[in-house]
């Protein structure tokens, strides 16, 4: 019975220094980390001027991408109610306008055919226009028969739009087809280059933001450049001494995002209000769509990476510039 305890004792000792390096490496982790964010703290002006540029820089490229997706929605529900309208010939009789809509009908990437006889349309005329007195002096009906088209989803782009109508004026006895699509094209217009100012200036403000970064830990680089060359005299690696900059370009990026995600709830809330009103006044349901959770969980992820990778630049450029001689050499 006694070989089995030794066995036991043995396993122990070989799975022991691992576990110690693993517990040993999460510790320093986290005691860095913490030391770090205790630094920031211990100069709270400076820090809040570093998290206050990066929150703006931050904020400005989201909110112009909240801004884009809004309009994207609009743009995209005015185009699911796209319908296309096409008035028949004078001389076309009833029984061709409901032969050219079931011609029409058969068209897969036809959802829906209204047909609008003439008599109909007189009729809703003088109901919509109170002219009830003045049409009795017509010798005639001056309206055409019409066909109210409505595409399906797949069809309801500026595209697919545009080869309808094509396809419809190629019919006999169509006179004119009409569809107000000239708004759409420009609206989609300005939203792509929107789209590309926006993603062009995000490039820049988080290159912008990398630089601040870089700058700021390079500043604290040389106020600790004795320390480091003290850890760096005791064996120190380049691994153990950059630590404490990348966490606290880190924080520097969370505080960074925390505050562009304040600054994007007070301009959402300051201008809903007349963001509605306007929206009203067009009969529109436009609205300003804010940071949803993984949105801002997103931010923040991307602030954190920012303000590590500034991190990162400003310790690989001067951390290599101290080297332990220079002690030797003053």
């Amino acid at each position: 019975m006694a070989p089995e305890p030794r066995k036991q004792t043995g396993a122990k000792k070989a799975s022991s220094p691992w576990q110690e390096l693993a517990e040993s490496y999460l510790v320093h982790h986290r005691k860095v980390a913490r030391e770090s964010a205790e630094r920031l703290w211990r100069t709270p002006v400076a820090s809040s001027m570093t998290w206050m540029v990066m929150g703006v820089a931050l904020a400005l490229p989201v909110a112009l991408l909240l801004l884009l997706t809004s309009l994207q929605g609009v743009s995209a529900g005015w185009e699911s109610s796209a319908r296309i309208t096409a008035y028949l010939k004078d001389d076309v009789p009833l029984e061709r306008a409901r032969e050219l809509k079931a011609e029409v009908l058969d068209d897969s990437r036809i959802l829906e055919v209204e047909l609008i006889d003439k008599e109909q349309a007189l009729a809703e005329f003088r109901v919509s226009s109170g002219m009830e007195d003045a049409l009795d002096y017509l010798e005639g009906n001056p309206l055409p028969h019409t066909l109210v088209v409505t595409p399906d989803k797949a069809s309801r782009s500026s595209s697919g739009v545009e080869t309808l109508v094509t396809r419809l004026q190629g019919l006999d006895g169509v006179e004119r087809v009409q569809v107000d699509l000239g708004w759409l094209q420009r609206l989609n217009a300005m939203t792509d280059l929107l789209a590309r100012a926006v993603w062009a200036l995000a490039l820049l403000l988080a290159a912008a933001v990398v630089l601040v970064i870089g700058n700021t830990v390079r500043l604290a680089i040389e106020n600790r450049r004795d320390e480091i060359l003290v850890a760096k005299m005791v064996g120190g690696t380049d691994a153990f001494v950059r630590r404490p900059f990348l966490y606290t370009g880190a924080w520097f990026g969370l505080g960074g995002g925390v505050v562009a995600w304040v600054l994007l709830q007070l301009s959402l809330w300051w201008l809903s209000g007349p963001v509605g009103r306007l929206a009203e006044l067009y009969r529109s349901d436009f609205s300003l769509n804010g940071l949803t959770f993984d949105g801002a969980l997103a931010l923040l992820i991307v602030a954190m990476l920012l303000g590590w990778l500034g991190a990162w630049v400003a310790v690989k450029r001067h951390l290599d510039d101290i080297e332990p001689g220079e002690i030797a050499g003053g």
